[in-house]
């Protein structure tokens, strides 16, 4: 089953070769693009895009040159592309093309890419050299001396505590059907148009499925029934992913109606509790397009960004009006929770590969980092503390603008004391090192696991508790819970329980959670098989289908 990042690349890739097509004059026969799929003999394409197919499909773009098709041309040409090569099946096929043609023609059309650079692009390195839009940048750190890092102390025994629930990737998807096919062949499946399966075993469950479903309506509302009745906590931190991975078929009014519909379900069972959101890829449309400021017309991000600022600052008043100035400009924004405590909430979108907008220029989009730097900078003359929140962690982000955020994480390690993300789905963490000797562990990158079970995993949640609102207090993570939701016995016992999966102070048997805490972890993975066996289950949820040897170990241990 391909990946929505998988069919996201594939689709950037075929219109790469309908635009070139486009630009060339000379017709391209079905019978040739049939030809070319057939003799490429990538009959299991479907699977897995490969180096490979990516160099056959460039070798298609690298044949043609200069024309004038129209666009609506391209999309049939780009549809059988799409359909040749089974990218996807053909009804999938013929809605992604022209969800992606404003796009791809905003982004391409004029600017070509060889092979090599393109493949590199989509696929990384290991396939082939890259395209390379922006070469080396830095940020601009100001000259103000990093003052001396102090390590917090443990709070006294009864100093008050926050609690902060978080929740990320929820992909609620409103077509979801108990007893569709959850075996459909695309991406998304478990839907209302996916019809029955002829095996009923392969039926879509009431309370959720494994196999590449999203969350269906009644889990979102059991999970905010639960967390009403049985949960006391102060803030909420969502990191972003709302819509579902129905990236062939959504429209800009699909993704607004879904943050407006969210936001309500917030409003509803938690009256007074502000909630602070990063916004994820996927809640544009398409899938990971978020244009810098400069893009204006019909190709601008505005439309998402307006949204944003009504939901969160007029109608919810999570925010302040101050915030909506950034906003609108690149949908980032900060503000202070308790006098001491500031969040600062990233777009982390401009940090992603898959945001072809930066294959432009990537250096510094809408100025982000240099903002966040400025920020930082305040609150360390303030004596201020940071949570910073964003969707996508900086491990898995573009390489330039990675080393950029690490330097500015090392600059100010002693201002940011927490760190929240999403994106992946499951459940782990990301350790920073300091700059000069990579040695010393200064900050923490708690990644959550997902709501959606898409793929493979349980639904989650998980609530932190955080040293409170008092004189002297730090703000630093003091322990997190993390609570699922079996997907199995929900569906075999039509009785949803939300349960405590576990707590990181007692399963890996911590004294705190500072960095260095975590890094005595990771050395015990190292050499203690069952302590890594169960960070691997918490990776997964509860619902591990895989075996994990030495070197999958390796892997994730430095992943």
């Amino acid at each position: 089953m391909k990946s929505p990042a998988i069919t996201s690349a594939v689709t950037v890739l075929l219109f790469m070769g309908a635009v070139a097509i486009r630009v060339s004059g000379r017709p391209y026969q079905s019978e040739q693009i049939k030809s070319i799929a057939d003799t490429a003999k990538l009959s299991d394409v479907s699977l897995n895009l490969s180096c490979d197919l990516c160099k056959v499909l460039a070798g298609i773009i690298d044949d043609l040159v200069s024309s004038n098709r129209t666009e609506e041309e391209v999309i049939a040409i780009a549809t059988e592309i799409c359909i040749a090569f089974n990218i996807e099946s053909e009804r999938v096929c013929r809605l992604m093309t022209k969800e992606y043609k404003d796009m791809l023609f905003g982004v391409l059309v004029g600017h070509y890419l060889s092979p090599d650079q393109l493949c590199g692009s989509i696929l990384g390195d290991s396939c082939a050299v890259p395209y390379d839009p922006k070469s080396e940048w830095n940020v601009t750190l100001p000259s103000t001396k990093k003052p001396p890092v102090v390590v917090p102390k443990p709070p006294k025994p009864g100093s008050p505590q926050l609690r902060i629930l978080h929740l990320s990737d929820i992909h609620w998807d409103r077509m979801y059907q108990e007893g569709a096919n959850a075996v459909c062949g695309d991406t998304l499946c478990c839907r209302s148009n996916d019809g029955k399966p002829s095996d009923p075993a392969n039926g879509a469950g009431k309370w959720g499925d494994y196999r590449d479903c999203d969350t269906p309506q009644i889990v979102i509302e059991n999970l905010m029934q639960h967390l009403a009745q049985n949960e006391k906590f102060d803030l909420i931190y969502v990191t972003g992913d709302l819509p579902a991975h129905d990236i062939w078929n959504q429209t800009r009014e699909d993704q607004v109606d879904i943050l407006k519909e969210i936001t309500g379900y917030f409003l509803k069972y938690f009256p007074g509790i502000k909630v602070f959101n990063a916004v994820g890829n996927h809640e544009s449309a398409p899938v990971n397009s978020f244009p810098p400021p400069y893009v204006t017309g019909k190709n601008s991000i505005l439309w998402l960004y307006g949204a944003m600022a009504e939901s969160w600052i007029d109608r919810a008043k999570w925010l302040p009006p101050d915030t909506r100035t950034t906003i609108m400009q690149g949908g980032f924004y900060t503000t202070m929770v308790y006098p001491g405590l500031r969040v600062i909430s990233l777009n982390m979108n401009f940090c992603n590969d898959e945001n072809w907008w930066l294959q432009i220029n990537e250096t510094d989009p809408a100025g982000e980092l240099q903002w966040l730097i400025g920020v930082l900078q305040k609150a360390e003359d303030v004596k201020e503390k940071v949570h910073i929140l964003g969707h996508i962690p900086p491990g898995w982000c573009a390489k330039v603008w990675t080393a950029n955020y690490y330097k500015i994480v090392d600059r100010y390690e002693s201002t940011i004391v927490a760190q929240f993300f999403g994106h992946k789905h499951k459940d782990f963490f990301e350790i920073f090192y300091d700059e000069k000797t990579l040695s010393r562990p200064t900050n923490i990158v708690y990644i959550g696991g997902s709501v959606t079970p898409y793929s493979q995993t349980n639904p989650s949640y998980r609530m932190y508790t955080v040293d409170g609102n008092y004189n002297g207090t730090s703000w630093v993570v003091l322990d997190h819970f993390t609570h699922i939701l079996n997907i199995t016995e929900a569906n075999l016992t039509d009785k949803p329980e939300w349960k405590l999966e576990y707590s990181a102070k007692a399963a890996y048997n911590m004294k705190s959670l500072l960095p260095s805490d975590w890094e005595e972890v990771v050395e015990e993975f190292k050499e203690n098989d069952d302590m890594f066996m169960k960070f691997y289950t918490y990776y997964f949820k509860s619902h591990v289908t895989t075996s994990c040897d030495s070197n999958c170990k390796a892997s994730m241990i430095i992943m």
